[in-house]
């Protein structure tokens, strides 16, 4: 036995290197066989053929929705977009007009306490006895201190108390280092 596998393996190692090419110019490839019509499924394959087809279908019809979701997400996320854009574009218009308007009162309050250090001082002392005390202190603060005194002293001492607390007061509640 020993010596016929010696012999085979002989035989063997002398043709085998020629042999694969032989045999691979021998061989021709098998013709495709026609597919006329559906190999019929055994009956225990039906259901689970059924089963899958179902479970195809399934998934084609999340596979669909799926689609019709991202669709609407994108028209969100473009809408979402515009009227982001729109809003933007309304709080910089926005921003322009109370520029606009805090410039302006400002302007006013600048011309209106002008107006005030310009008055004789008995005048305009007689003018801020009807004001509020705030509102008085406010003009006060800003104006120049030589005019500011001279409409404090024509003041009654109430008043002249009142606003004077309201003045040293009003930066009371500034944080400090």
């Amino acid at each position: 036995m020993v010596i016929a596998a010696l012999l085979i393996s002989s035989a063997l190692m002398r043709i085998g290197p020629e042999a694969g090419r032989a045999f691979a110019i021998e061989q021709k490839p098998a013709p495709e066989p026609a597919v006329t019509e559906a190999c019929p499924a055994p009956e225990d394959v039906g259901p689970a053929l059924a089963a899958v087809q179902r479970r195809a279908a399934q998934l084609d019809e999340r596979d669909r929705q799926i689609r019709d979701r991202m669709q609407a997400l994108a028209v969100a996320d473009k809408e979402i977009a515009r009227k982001m854009a729109a809003l933007t574009e309304a709080e910089e218009a926005l921003r322009a007009t109370l520029a606009l308007a805090d410039e302006a009162a400002q302007s006013d309050i600048d011309r209106l306490t002008a107006v005030y250090e310009q008055m004789k001082p008995k005048d305009a002392a007689a003018l801020f006895e009807t004001m509020a005390p705030e509102f008085a202190a406010g003009f006060l603060g800003r104006m120049a201190p030589e005019a500011a005194a001279g409409i404090m002293t024509g003041l009654s001492p109430e008043t002249a108390y009142t606003i004077s607390v309201v003045l040293a007061g009003r930066n009371a509640d500034v944080p400090k280092n």
